[in-house]
């Protein structure tokens, strides 16, 4: 009887064991963020002292991967003039907001703020804000600073909401 318990102990303790260092590597995959988090080499490229705004209509909405080894992100295409070449706009991770949840449309008329930034060899601009119209904004990033809202705790995001006057 004694062996049997010792064993039945001992295989509780392996469970025991096995699960929490289970949950310590998920809990690792989060902080990472896929590449998103605040100290990561992509958003150390948000220079917020070179903040920047303009107005333009999108014409594409889509998931794309803003850098080798970073997951997929939404990002919408704008252009300021029928004429000109579209503006591929950063807007957030797609497992923050999806591209059908960030409530913009092709077509919209837009006015975008945040900073620009080369990434792959290219121009890109990391938004910060998007406003449509006069009611709607849709903001990911801290405008004093780019900290991103899908790096802040559920109680700074509700603070934000509060110093916006949002629900």
């Amino acid at each position: 009887m004694k062996g049997t318990v010792r064993c039945l102990f001992l295989i509780v303790a392996a469970v025991i064991l096995s699960l929490s260092g289970w949950h310590i590597a998920l809990a690792g995959d989060t902080k990472d963020k896929g590449g998103w988090g605040t100290n990561s080499p992509y958003n150390k490229m948000y220079n917020a002292a070179e903040l920047d705004a303009f107005k333009a209509t999108i014409v594409k909405i889509k998931e794309l991967r803003p850098m080798p080894g970073m997951s997929d992100g939404v990002a919408i295409y704008v252009k300021e003039a029928e004429d000109d070449e579209p503006i591929e706009v950063h807007v957030c991770p797609s497992w923050f907001m999806k591209p059908g949840a960030i409530g913009l449309k092709r077509g919209d008329r837009v006015k975008v703020r945040g900073v620009w930034a080369e990434i792959g060899g290219k121009d890109v601009f990391m938004a910060s804000k998007i406003k449509k119209g006069d009611y709607f904004v849709l903001k990911v990033r801290l405008t004093k600073d780019g900290k991103p809202f899908w790096t802040m705790s559920p109680e700074e995001l509700e603070q934000e909401k509060k110093a916006d006057g949002s629900k």
